[in-house]
This record gives C-alpha cells, sequence and structure tokens, in this order.
C-alpha cells in the first residue's frame, strides 16, 4: 500500500513558477511508475507528466514543466515554469506498480492518489 501527499500548490502569477512535491510512504516506492495530473473545474482529469524508465510529459507543459524522483527520500517534484491561466487545477500525484518501458497516461491506469493541491494562475 502507497500514500501520497502533495503540498506546494497556491496562487501565482502567470510567467511565474510553483514546485510542487509529492511524498509517499510505503515500500518499493523505486518500482513505482509515478504520474502527476491535474483537473479543472468542469473537465476531467487529465495527465501532466509520468516518470518511469524515463520521463513523458504532455503536449501543453513540455518545455515548461519538469518532474523529478528522489527514491531516496520517497518523493517527486514537478517543477511549473512560466505559468499560464490554463495551467490552473487541482494537481494529483499518482502512482502504479512499474510496466517496464510502459508508462501509462490515463488516470484509470494508476491504483494510488493523493488528495491534490491546488494551483491558481492569474493573468
Amino acid at each position: 500500500q502507497v500514500q501520497l501527499v502533495e503540498s506546494g500548490g497556491g496562487l501565482v502569477q502567470a510567467g511565474g513558477s510553483l514546485r510542487l512535491s509529492c511524498a509517499a510512504s510505503g515500500r518499493s516506492f523505486s518500482t513505482y511508475t509515478m504520474g502527476w495530473f491535474r483537473q479543472a473545474p468542469g473537465k476531467e482529469r487529465e495527465f501532466v507528466a509520468a516518470f518511469g524508465w524515463m520521463t513523458t510529459y504532455a503536449e501543453s507543459v513540455k518545455g515548461r514543466f519538469t518532474m523529478s524522483r528522489d527514491n531516496a527520500n520517497k518523493v517527486v517534484y514537478l517543477q511549473m515554469n512560466s505559468l499560464k491561466p490554463e495551467d490552473t487545477a487541482v494537481y494529483y500525484c499518482a502512482g502504479r506498480v512499474s510496466q517496464g518501458r510502459r508508462i501509462p497516461e490515463e488516470a484509470n491506469e494508476y491504483n494510488y492518489w493523493g488528495q491534490g493541491t491546488q494551483v491558481t494562475v492569474s493573468a
């Protein structure tokens, strides 16, 4: 069983930066594929980034967001730069047992979820 707790959200002006953190508990964290998703009001939860054997990103955040992980401390990060108002959403950390070279981008393929952290980008 893995428990995930996000932090680092907040209010920022367009063009600014935020770094989200996701602290994990449980065993074998290094064997998990970790992902970040977001959900804006009235919209479906969407993929942002994932870190398995490599890191993958949604097209909308490529070049602006960077995902990293610290296996020793069981933490994943999402560094968000050049933020836009359309990045406003609740951001969720997610995890699942690794499938080798396959890195899922669908929310329903992840078993473990955090409670979410609000990111608001003002124009």
